[in-house]
């Protein structure tokens, strides 16, 4: 396919938020690569902030970090686990991104003098970035999400965008509409007429929708499926049902059953391959997993971005929640996850004791001083009950400073982060990060994306990655203090893994003759994770877990 055929499928999002437009856009992906072709995803957040980074996780969920540093939207971490692909900054783009381009290219005389306006110069830029993306990719198909929901102001200037490259390339675009059927409880029937306004309100702005995502909590039935076909202008085998299912990665599953990749090979104009049975076959073993899986592996969260109110927000931490699946999933075990609030873990050694049912505990990664000593006493307790313990950037960090306290003696061991009076900073800013942090420059900022590191012979990291050197990608300001790691290597804690030059410490464990897994990555292995390719890390964690629980 040559490139001026490559073809563009926007996403867009009805009624509620929420609704499941990543996904969607990753399934649709998937069930095309599946059909030979080769397929790129791109996110687009209607907001001013240039990245994801500077985001409240209890409000945006989890910031998933690419391999070369961008701080994005969790819904990338989907487009590259069910793809299976390394996405780049290429792939996100914000209001504020686009806004802060347009303007530096005003600044630098790139328009030549012109009036540079909202409309058309902000689509323009949204256009030229879509197309980059593509062709970076050499895709066949770029799938495009616009975040928010139709009707919002937000998005107003992507719909544009969008609407301009139809008008193009009207046979090379297609839009999908992924909306909501809710069926209120005390009525007892379905609705279609949320749906209806929402087409209504994406046709007001110069757009028709081939294709509606009926999303609802069972399947549409037939008759709704021809109400909607009659007053949203489509075809009814263009309207698919999209019912809540037990796991997201049935969804690819449910769309070939409405033989959903035909019918967008043929709305784009491809002559697609046949399926690839051996890939699909894998996807499904996978997600027979997802339900089959025999006896549970009870795993504690202890975190403090899951509490938004009265309800718990996972999704700050979805990428670990993923990983733990999918290792947990390889071995035929199903996992449960229970969260629990770091700072409950302060003054309460009766709460500590709670933590002997669970098979093995998670700090993730985490800022600032709220429910620290928490995650110390969390950390300590599994420690010396041999309980599996995993702690992800953060939670290695509160690794290092339990250690330091329990097992040194150095009672004020502390990170700078949380207090830079302490007489024993254990965890130190890095010194590349000093500038930053006296200019007051966040955003963009940290230690971002891909590193190397070497692996130590003998430890619980090289034998469960099994090659000397690994890449990883990283989130973080902070470091182990070198002044700290001789002392800490001789009182037994294990520096399993560094940078190429020996500075950075990326893995600290204590060995399996001391503690069946007490590991801590500086990195963030969860980014790694994909459903056919679990991190070994996790795996190794999840067989220690296994093994406490036998």
């Amino acid at each position: 396919m040559s490139k001026k055929e490559t073809k563009y499928i926007f996403v867009v999002g009805g009624v509620i938020s929420g609704v499941g437009k990543g996904v969607t856009v990753s399934s649709l992906g998937l069930i095309l690569k599946n059909r030979g072709l080769k397929v790129t995803a791109i996110k687009i957040d209607p907001y001013i902030n240039v990245d994801a980074g500077t985001m409240n996780p209890t409000e945006h969920g989890e910031v998933f970090v690419l391999s070369d540093g961008d701080e994005t939207d969790q819904d990338m971490g989907n487009y590259e686990r069910f793809l299976d692909l390394d996405l780049t900054r290429l792939n996100y783009m914000t209001t504020g991104r686009v806004y802060k381009t347009v303007i530096e290219k005003e600044r630098n005389l790139e328009y030549g003098g012109k009036c540079v306006e909202v409309v058309p110069h902000i689509p323009f830029e949204v256009i030229r970035r879509i197309k980059k993306a593509g062709e970076a990719a050499k895709a066949n198909v770029v799938i495009i999400e616009i975040g928010g929901t139709i009707g919002e102001y937000q998005n107003i200037l992507f719909l544009e965008a969008a609407r301009m490259m139809k008008i193009e390339n009207p046979e090379n675009v297609v839009f999908a509409m992924v909306s909501y059927l809710p069926t209120p409880g005390k009525i007892g029937e379905m609705k279609t007429k949320p749906t209806q306004h929402a087409v209504r309100t994406l046709n007001a702005s110069g757009i028709q929708p081939d294709m509606l995502i009926a999303r609802g909590e069972v399947s549409l039935d037939k008759k709704r499926k021809e109400k909607l076909s009659l007053f949203c202008n489509m075809p009814t085998d263009r309207v698919v049902s999209a019912p809540d299912v037990e796991n997201i990665y049935d969804i690819p599953l449910n769309f070939e059953k409405e033989k959903l990749s035909d019918k967008l090979c043929k709305i784009l104009g491809i002559v697609c391959k046949k399926p690839n049975v051996p890939s699909w076959n894998a996807w499904k073993k996978f997600a027979r997993h997802a339900h089959n899986g025999k006896k549970a592996v009870k795993i504690a969260m202890i975190g403090k971005y899951f509490e938004t109110g009265d309800f718990i927000l996972s999704d700050s931490y979805l990428s670990v929640i993923e990983a733990i699946k999918y290792s947990s999933y390889a071995q035929n075990k199903k996992p449960v996850l229970t969260w629990l609030n770091s700072a409950d873990f302060e003054k309460s050694p009766a709460k500590l004791r709670e933590l002997k049912k669970y098979d093995g505990i998670v700090i993730p990664g985490g800022f600032g001083s709220r429910g620290v000593e928490g995650k110390l006493n969390v950390v300590k307790f599994a420690r010396e009950n041999k309980i599996p313990y995993f702690g992800l950037c953060y939670g290695m960090q509160m690794m290092v400073i339990e250690y330091a306290r329990n097992v040194l003696g150095l009672k004020d061991a502390n990170t700078r982060e949380v207090n830079p009076s302490s007489k024993n900073i254990v965890i130190d800013v890095m010194e590349s990060q000093k500038e930053h942090l006296k200019n007051n420059l966040y955003g963009g900022s940290m230690r971002l994306g891909a590193y190397k590191a070497i692996l130590r012979d003998g430890t619980i990291a090289k034998n469960s990655y099994q090659k000397k050197e690994i890449t990883e990608r990283h989130r973080h300001r902070y470091e182990v203090n070198p002044s700290f790691i001789g002392d800490l290597e001789a009182k037994g804690l294990v520096f399993s893994g560094r940078s190429p030059d020996g500075h950075l410490m990326e893995i600290a464990e204590l060995p399996k003759s001391k503690h069946p897994f007490f590991l801590g990555t500086q990195f963030h292995p969860e980014f790694l994770a994909h459903p056919l390719a679990p991190h070994p890390l996790f795996t190794a964690f999840i067989k220690a877990c296994v093994g406490r629980r036998k």
